[in-house]
């Protein structure tokens, strides 16, 4: 029998780096085959290859043991190979049904698109309203999108790169079931993902590259997660450090904050939290449920009324971004490309968007600045041969590393992340982490929206859930366990709006 996809010497350049470097690869049908290695390794870069997104400069692809050229990601997913996007690509005034008639070789009604949105989603727990408008939609709710949108297309070859970044547990169970059915039917699926949980339960076999080039293959179910790790690290993992300093007086403070929604997002109803001094809070819940509008509300994207936000104790609630950050209080949002950076200019240029002490008098520090960026690619290991690369140009994870490096270098006494972590490996991550509990140690104060229930028990000292819009009591992390934040997450905790509703119907 064929190989299902034969790579043979794949090799692509880029100026100043070798993404894919001689790379000789098979999977067969009925494979789940991961491909594991750290940000910036040339995991995308091969995938987009396959997906006929990027040409290769050498080397030559085989499907189903015929010779392959592939031109476009049309005629890729004519020939039935599909792939879910670590960048989600997606339209955003366009909606959900829309955006998936885009990625169907037959036309299709739009209302018989949005019936198998809709039967999809319930089958498999990824629900999404197929009439929704995709800027409406959070990060874990396009993410839910991008891969209904791969299974509608019957692919023989299913590509998934991170596609459990930013959805939470339940979703991520159902969709490795269906992904075990799909591979029953003889569908290959190569698999990229930083979990390295995930991939022992889910690969067949896990292939490692580092720096462009395969280095080890092997099967992930003889593997512990540290050997895996050290496999792509080529070095062992860095530990995460514990907290140190007991938190201080409270400095920033909602003080029940409601802000309407709209028919696709979710607002928030009378919303209270606080934060102190060298203390991490973190917020769980699934996508969805307010964390966009508690986030926009926290950093001064949505304003409300003066005393609904308090900083060191004065009111801020009708004070925008910038006003909050000359106050000490930067953001980190959950949307990369687009909201954190902007792809089409340098590095050193996306230092200016935030960076108030590199513009003086109106005129920008050149110099300053791009000491300042060589200083993030430094501390936060961000592969790019230069600050002036694209920030577009940047693997995910090291877009990310370097977007949170861009903050947590400028000291802030408040910071506020939205995934903090989202497609970075292991040691990136425990970097960003460090990076973290350094800041709190320093005495910032830090509020924390993440779907990584380990890493918010791993880095906070309270946690809080949110669900429809309510936010449950933040309480410290050693009265939590991931039960109890399970049945908060669906708006369960003591006099939670959804056991109020359960005694209402009583």
């Amino acid at each position: 029998m064929h190989p299902r996809l034969s790579l043979k010497n794949i090799t692509k350049r880029y100026p100043g780096i070798v993404a894919n470097d001689h790379i000789n690869m098979d999977i067969a049908p009925g494979e789940v085959l991961a491909v594991l290695g750290e940000n910036g390794a040339g995991k995308s870069t091969l995938m987009k290859i396959i997906y006929g997104s990027v040409r290769p400069d050498e080397g030559s692809v085989e499907f189903d043991g015929r010779p392959l050229e592939i031109d476009s990601p049309a005629q890729a997913r004519a020939l039935g190979i599909a792939m879910v996007h670590q960048h989600f690509a997606l339209f955003d005034t366009l909606t959900v049904a829309e955006n998936v008639a885009l990625g169907l070789t037959e036309k299709q009604s739009v209302e018989a698109i949005s019936a198998e949105v809709k039967r999809l989603g319930e089958k498999y727990g990824l629900e999404v309203d197929p009439s929704a408008v995709v800027y409406e939609l959070s990060m874990g709710e396009r993410q839910r999108v991008e891969i209904i949108r791969a299974l509608m297309t019957n692919p023989k070859l299913l590509i998934l790169d991170e596609p459990t970044s930013v959805l939470v547990p339940q979703a991520v169970e159902k969709l490795f079931v269906t992904l075990h059915q799909l591979a029953r039917e003889g569908v290959s699926i190569l698999f990229i993902s930083h979990k390295l949980d995930e991939i022992r339960e889910l690969a067949d076999r896990c292939v490692v590259l580092r720096a462009g080039r395969i280095v080890s293959s092997v099967n992930p179910k003889e593997e512990t997660e540290d050997s895996l790790a050290r496999l792509m690290i080529g070095a062992e993992p860095p530990v995460v450090r514990a907290a140190e300093g007991e938190p201080g007086e409270t400095v920033l403070e909602l003080c029940s904050v409601t802000l309407p929604g709209t028919m696709r997002v979710c607002g928030i109803e009378n919303v209270s939290l606080s934060v102190r001094a060298g203390e991490i809070v973190g917020i769980a819940g699934i996508s969805g449920n307010g964390q966009a509008r508690l986030m926009s509300v926290a950093s001064g994207e949505a304003l409300v009324e003066p005393k609904g936000v308090k900083l060191f104790g004065k009111s801020v609630g009708d004070l925008g971004t910038r006003d909050r950050r000359r106050r000490g209080l930067r953001y980190v949002p959950e949307q990369r490309l687009g909201h954190a950076a902007v792809p089409d200019i340098t590095l050193q240029t996306n230092t200016y968007l935030t960076g108030d002490n590199l513009v003086q008098h109106g005129f920008i520090l050149e110099e300053k600045a791009r000491r300042f960026t060589e200083l993030i690619i430094e501390r936060f290991h961000v592969k790019t041969p230069s600050s002036q690369k694209l920030a577009g140009s940047l693997s995910g994870g090291n877009l990310q590393k370097f977007i949170m490096g861009r903050e947590i270098l400028q000291q802030p006494k408040v910071l506020i992340v939205n995934q903090p972590t989202w497609g970075v490996d292991v040691g990136a991550a425990a970097t960003i982490r460090n990076a973290l509990m350094r800041l709190r140690a320093d005495g910032a104060a830090i509020l924390v929206v993440s779907e990584e229930i380990d890493e918010l028990f791993e880095i906070s000292d309270r946690i809080a859930v949110m669900y429809r819009g309510h936010l449950s009591p933040a309480v410290p992390k050693s009265s939590m366990n991931i039960e109890i934040v399970g049945r908060w997450m669906s708006g369960l905790w003591p006099d939670g709006p959804a056991g109020r509703a359960e005694e209402g119907e009583a």
